[in-house]
């Protein structure tokens, strides 16, 4: 097995989103345009998209930390608008592109269109995140569009199944299909609350943050899998472990979060990389499959394609928020709503990898052994669908958001209310080590003890402090000269430890422990102050 090319796509993606960070450029779509260039520099392998590897093994990660890094407690509060994109939005966008392509492309069937119309249905749960932290949505905008990402895939999927049944000549009605979706729904939401509560407990009772850590990366694997071996949806199993384990990370041990925390932005930041970059890379394979199909002919296609999908998502989404508003429990519930937030939510439904993965999986012959009707265009129309939504609408996206002048965070409010909740904990720990320390078992030096009161002081100041002025002499608030003053410390004993290494005072091991100790210091010193 060559593994050069995949060496290749992650390098090379890690690199350009590296560079793209520094740029104003959304960083998914200089991704896209990078893997759109080098597709075709001679030489370049052909990047495949095989369903089987990004269905199994790239989704369930990109699931998994999208649904740890979201909060239950929102999602749970924005349900109805969740289940009306990610199931009702699904099906009607199924239904409406299939119809529209069918009447569009001639010779087309209607069991191959609706396949197109259920391969392009669902948002892309990397897009939507990442365009989300990019453009700083308002947080109820925020937790719609990743809660809908998160559980769409698993209704495409289905809806796809169901069409293709039909496509290959396999036979299936629209009571089967809804039984098909019912009970991939079911089970695959069973399945993950029949293996949340073992997998939590496995990890809280794990001693080392290392096997923890072990776990975590396989716990979406295992998910996903032991729902798809049941014929029950991996999306959902995934989700809600995920949601579950993330609503309860702080019973985990402080060093498994620390470490957890950092090896799933590394994960997150390596498959979303190489993802948009693959979507890219697609060119040529998709071109070549086009054949006799005029290049004018396959353009207007495409073009009537994109609009029904960017035109479909707001015939949904308006009557979907605000009919159910007709209602005065639900207004006086959710309060005031303006035009503005639904047609944010209309015009971010960005497509991405999971259609082109579906599309790939549509086998290349029906039933009797003819070939899938039109299967290469409808590969075309949904790669073209994918990189239209990124390009258009994630180019407009941080523009119109500006444009449309959503209220800015209150950081003065966010931050008194962290100051409060501070403050609060803060006065139970106090009361907590009074109590410890009254007793004759907890002995303590007295300085020790005002070391823990104190550590606890800083902390408690800290929060407050933010609100203080800004230096007029160096321009820094009082949490960022702090945070300089402790690094310079902790530099100088760095510098002194490296010395003593090399003049054989310590050894390496010693070093290293050194060090560490040094690593964890900056590390509080930095996130007391943030």
């Amino acid at each position: 097995m060559d593994v050069m090319p995949l060496l290749l796509l992650v390098a090379g993606s890690a690199a350009v989103a590296a560079a793209g960070r520094r740029l104003p450029v959304p960083v998914p779509l200089l991704l896209v345009a990078a893997g759109l260039a080098v597709s075709y520099v001679p030489g370049v392998p052909d990047y495949t998209l095989d369903p089987h590897v990004v269905l199994p093994l790239l989704l369930p990660p990109l699931l998994y930390t999208a649904a740890t890094d979201s909060s239950y407690l929102d999602l749970r509060a924005q349900a109805r608008p969740v289940a009306l994109l990610s199931v009702g939005y699904v099906l009607f966008a199924t239904f409406v592109v299939g119809c529209a392509a069918y009447l569009i492309v001639p010779g087309l069937p209607l069991t191959a269109a609706l396949v197109l119309g259920a391969v392009v249905a669902p948002p892309d749960a990397v897009a939507a995140t990442a365009v989300a932290r990019r453009v700083g949505l308002p947080s109820r905008i925020t937790t719609i569009l990743q809660g809908e990402s998160l559980v769409n895939d698993a209704t495409a999927i289905t809806a796809f199944k169901v069409a293709l049944a039909a496509a290959v000549g396999e036979g299936t009605t629209w009571a089967g299909g809804i039984g098909e979706f019912l009970i991939a729904a079911v089970g695959g939401v069973g399945v993950g609350l029949v293996l949340m509560v073992p997998l939590h407990w496995l990890r809280t009772h794990l001693t080392e943050a290392l096997l923890q850590n072990t776990l975590s990366l396989l716990i979406p694997f295992v998910a996903y899998a032991v729902a798809e071996q049941v014929h029950a949806s991996g999306v959902l199993a995934v989700v809600v472990v995920a949601l579950y384990l993330g609503h309860r990370a702080w019973e985990v041990d402080f060093a498994t979060r620390l470490q957890e925390e950092a090896v799933w932005k590394m994960v997150a930041f390596v498959l979303e990389s190489a993802v948009f970059a693959l979507i890219g890379l697609q060119l040529p394979v998709v071109l070549r499959g086009l054949g006799e199909i005029e290049g004018l002919d396959a353009a207007w296609y495409a073009l009537a394609v994109f609009l029904v999908v960017a035109v479909a998502r707001f015939v949904w989404v308006y009557p979907a928020t605000f009919l159910p508003r007709l209602s005065a429990r639900v207004r006086a519930r959710e309060g005031a709503l303006s035009w503005k937030a639904p047609f944010v939510i209309g015009w971010a439904g960005m497509r991405g990898v999971v259609s082109l993965a579906i599309a790939f999986s549509i086998p290349l012959t029906v039933h009797g052994g003819a070939p899938f009707p039109e299967r290469n265009l409808v590969l075309f129309l949904t790669f073209t669908t994918v990189i239209g939504t990124l390009v258009v609408q994630g180019v407009s996206l941080p523009p119109l958001i500006r444009l449309l002048k959503f209220p800015a965070h209150d950081v003065q409010a966010e931050t008194l209310a962290e100051a409060n909740a501070q403050a609060q904990a803060s006065r139970v720990a106090e009361e907590r080590l009074d109590a410890l320390l009254a007793d004759e078992r907890n002995t303590l030096p007295a300085p020790l003890a005002d070391r823990l009161r104190t550590v606890l002081e800083r902390r408690r100041n800290a929060v407050w402090e933010r609100l203080g002025q800004v230096n007029p002499v160096t321009g820094e608030t009082v949490d960022d000269t702090y945070r300089r003053l402790s690094r310079e410390m902790i530099s100088a004993e760095r510098e002194v430890f490296v010395r003593l290494r090399d003049g054989r005072y310590i050894d390496d091991e010693m070093l290293r422990t050194l060090l560490r100790r040094l690593d964890l210091e900056e590390a509080a010193a930095y996130r007391e102050t943030t």
